[in-house]
């Protein structure tokens, strides 16, 4: 057990657990902000050691959760998956020790109770299914998968009217769960335990959620893809590539920032490098995240 791949916190009762599939990818700024630079990487130098290189890389990590909350476990999104054909190399045929991480966190596949995805792009979906004989079946048949019924029927509309976007996740990851009669479809603002719930954020899909945790007076956030990357606190209301309605998600990271900055609500980022989490506080006219 390594910090590169598990990483545990407590928020009250609720048990949080951090699996790591791609740790600390590292790229392009651009890649994320349109037509920025390593320069302006450079000018948050909070961001170093953990989440940028000194030469102004942005660095950025692919990861699930687990949580223990009233005698359940839950997984909150499930990565890129293993055996995969993706529209981006890195992500293809990966061989991880994601479920061996997964076991060793204290989690095995067969006691996860219930699997909710924050929304439905490829790195959160991924390990909803396993290649077993060369069929794709549920890692978690004891489960009940939970998807937004907004988000849902929004894949379903791109793939019906051939829409922008790559959906070949969907016929590996999304349908077998659908055909198994696992899925189960909810609102945005679902609540799984009284410790545990959902709120919209929507922009970067049009169901995305996040999740709020909320135990023995202490709060946690586990973002999913609202920001992909503390930098995004410096101009939360700036557009960004991800996004598929850029301006509503910029709308709802700023929301986000005011609601949650300067207070003790630790903030779980789903793409952010170990350690994952801080605290959104004021830095100068913008914020920032500080860590532990």
């Amino acid at each position: 057990m390594t910090a590169e791949t598990i990483r545990h916190w407590r928020i009250g009762d609720v048990e949080v657990a951090r699996i790591v599939e791609v740790n600390a990818f590292e790229d392009n700024i651009s890649m994320l902000l349109k037509d920025e630079t390593a320069a302006y990487v450079r000018q948050h130098a909070w961001l170093q050691p953990h989440f940028a290189t000194p030469e102004g890389l942005m660095k950025i990590s692919f990861q699930a959760f687990v949580l223990r909350s009233r005698g359940r476990n839950m997984m909150i999104d499930t990565c890129i998956g293993a055996d995969r054909q993706r529209e981006y190399q890195v992500f293809c045929n990966l061989e991880t020790t994601f479920l061996e991480d997964l076991a060793t966190a204290g989690f095995p596949a067969a006691s996860i109770d219930t699997v909710l995805c924050t929304h439905l792009h490829f790195d959160h979906v991924g390990w909803n299914t396993r290649l077993v004989n060369g069929r794709w079946v549920p890692t978690f048949p004891q489960a009940r998968y939970l998807f937004g019924r907004a988000e849902f029927d929004h894949w379903v509309h791109l793939r019906d009217t051939g829409g922008y976007h790559n959906i070949e996740h969907l016929r590996d990851a999304i349908d077998p769960i659908v055909a198994a009669e696992l899925a189960d479809y909810v609102g945005t603002d679902y609540q799984l335990t009284d410790e545990v719930s959902l709120f919209p954020t929507p922009g970067h899909t049009p169901g995305h959620v996040s999740v709020l945790i909320r135990s023995r007076g202490e709060e946690a956030v586990i973002t999913g893809d609202l920001m992909h990357h503390p930098i995004q606190l410096a101009d939360p209301s700036r557009q960004a590539n991800f996004d598929m309605h850029k301006a509503q998600a910029a709308l709802t990271r700023r929301e986000f920032v005011e609601r949650f900055a300067n207070s003790k609500v630790r903030i779980i980022g789903s793409h952010f490098c170990d350690p994952t989490s801080g605290w959104i506080e004021r830095h100068g006219s913008a914020w920032q995240l500080r860590t532990e």
